[in-house]
């Protein structure tokens, strides 16, 4: 299931919360080169049951930007009418304090789409999951200083909101995040000019050559929003924010394949992370050149050593610098995202959680803690006691030494 076609593969996500459900709950104007545009959303008011996530650990308020770019030297390769690839970009960032408004999770149409893929409609009404309450600001003036930047890349199929959780979070600790989401690859993705673009590449992917091709895209994806947040004429407002020298790269399922397939291809990548996604041949027989990586997933027969997911024993032969494989005990491929988080909080109060899983909170408690450990060990060169071994303070962290 790892960074599988949700149209032909997306079973396992529906049978896991299924499962969860049934346990805890009775009876889902450019230049020649690119062109830009920042938007903004703010939260109106929503009737119904309320969702929201839990705040983030650092001491920076944080804010949030949209940027529109547009890559005209390359035609989008799922639907090559359209010419040119189009990228949206959420950019979160450490702000002030006290400004900006309070920003909106996914608009109403976003979360929608996504709740009518997946059938969770009667569990978690699309306004719920639209009005989710989260501590980003829009228009918010940005905090004093230059940080290192992270991408960020979702899984197939779902848009980058699905990851606001660990993106708020690292903008708390002093990072800006660059959330994409690539064009015709989720479910539904808002774009400028009122445009909705669905998943036309759900319909197409149908091999692991397919799903190879898509991590090459998203890595040429990845290297000219670096471009255009770092170049001499930088797409973004507070481009001066980051630390042009201090860039990682995190993505979940087969935004985690990209993370590699990335720095395989820009050396301006340092340091980047896999969250339980297959590789599909993105790390290089020569490795990354000495560059770190991390490898997060389920601890399962999927992705501990010699798991059904061959991809990950190959890579770890592969990986030519610090590397760490570690599993989490309790989780399903979408125990690193925000869902479980909201079907945690709409459990009437009393019922049992699912006797093997993780709970939502704890979960996101793990994956910002882990993912935080490694670019401050990384980008920011802080010693990380949490990943020189086990800690009785974390015992569903396994890790694996093949």
């Amino acid at each position: 299931m790892t960074g599988s076609p949700p149209r032909r593969r997306a079973a396992p996500f529906a049978l896991a919360l299924s499962l969860a459900l049934a346990l805890a709950l009775p009876a889902t104007a450019a230049s020649p080169a690119s062109a830009t545009t920042t938007t903004q959303v703010s939260v109106g008011s929503t009737a119904g049951p309320r969702t929201s996530l839990p705040r983030p650990t650092g001491s920076h308020s944080v804010g949030r930007e949209t940027l529109h770019l547009v890559d005209r030297s390359r035609r989008d390769p799922w639907v090559p009418e359209a010419e040119a690839r189009e990228l949206m970009v959420g950019m979160f960032h450490p702000a002030r304090p006290g400004t900006g408004t309070p920003a909106r999770y996914a608009t109403l149409e976003e979360a929608r789409l996504l709740v009518a893929d997946r059938g969770l409609g009667g569990v978690l009404p699309a306004e719920t999951l639209s009005a989710t309450g989260i501590d980003v600001a829009v228009d918010a003036r940005p905090a004093r200083g230059r940080f290192p930047l992270v991408v960020l890349s979702p899984g197939f199929g779902v848009s980058a909101y699905t990851l606001t959780g660990l993106a708020e979070e690292l903008a708390s600790r002093g990072y800006v995040v660059a959330a994409v989401d690539h064009a015709y690859e989720s479910v539904g993705s808002a774009f400028p000019g009122g445009r909705m673009l669905t998943c036309v590449a759900c319909e197409k992917v149908r091999t692991e050559a397919d799903l190879a091709a898509v991590t090459a895209g998203r890595a040429k994806d990845v290297s000219f929003v670096l471009d255009r947040l770092t170049g001499s004429r930088p797409a973004w407002r507070y481009a001066a924010l980051i630390d042009r020298s201090r860039i990682g790269m995190v993505g979940h399922s087969i935004g985690g394949a990209s993370a590699a397939a990335a720095m395989a291809i820009d050396p301006r990548i340092r340091a980047g992370l896999n969250i339980d996604g297959a590789f599909h041949s993105a790390v290089p027989e020569e490795g990354l050149h000495g560059r770190p990586f991390l490898m997060l997933g389920t601890d399962d027969d999927t992705h501990r050593p010699g798991g059904t997911d061959r991809s990950w024993d190959e890579a770890w032969g592969r990986f030519d610098g610090w590397k760490r494989w570690l599993t989490v005990a309790g989780t399903n491929h979408y125990s690193f995202t925000d869902f479980p988080v909201f079907l945690d909080e709409l459990a009437p109060p009393g019922t049992p959680s699912p006797p093997t899983t993780l709970t939502g909170g704890r979960g996101l408690d793990l994956t910002r803690a882990y993912v935080g450990a490694f670019f401050e060990l990384h980008l920011k060169c802080v010693p990380q006691p949490r990943l020189t071994g086990p800690t009785s303070a974390d015992p569903e962290v396994r890790f694996q030494n093949p």
